[in-house]
């Protein structure tokens, strides 16, 4: 059954660097805690808030080791006033047996507040 994993993280600046090694830190963080392999990935969605804009965050997915035929897009989110800035929000749908109940979803830095109903 294919079921949707959950991240967020933000960044401190707008650099590719940046980008990359939070981006990176995050699918790894949310691979290993849910214990899952590339090749049970079905795809990835990542999406930025508009203030970021220096690279692009599946660069540095398919980057990581085993992950180069991942399919990742990324995407927008929505400029709405008032939200979280300089947020990488991802949605990682994966083949598992797991039920949505046992996944667990992943927030770093201050993405934390965004769901502290689903922090661990």
């Amino acid at each position: 059954m294919i079921r949707g994993i959950r991240g967020a993280t933000t960044i401190t600046h707008d650099t590719a660097e940046t980008i990359h090694l939070e981006t990176e830190r995050l699918i790894n963080e949310m691979a290993k805690t849910n214990n899952i392999e590339p090749e049970q990935v079905a795809s990835v969605i990542i999406s930025t808030t508009t203030d970021i804009s220096s690279a692009f965050p599946a660069k540095a997915v398919r980057s990581i080791e085993g992950w180069t035929y991942v399919p990742v897009m990324c995407t927008h989110e929505m400029d709405v006033p008032g939200a979280m800035g300089s947020c990488i929000r991802v949605l990682m749908h994966v083949n598992t047996e797991l039920s949505q109940k046992e996944l667990q979803h992943v927030y770093l830095n201050e993405a934390v507040t965004l769901r502290p109903d689903l922090v661990k």
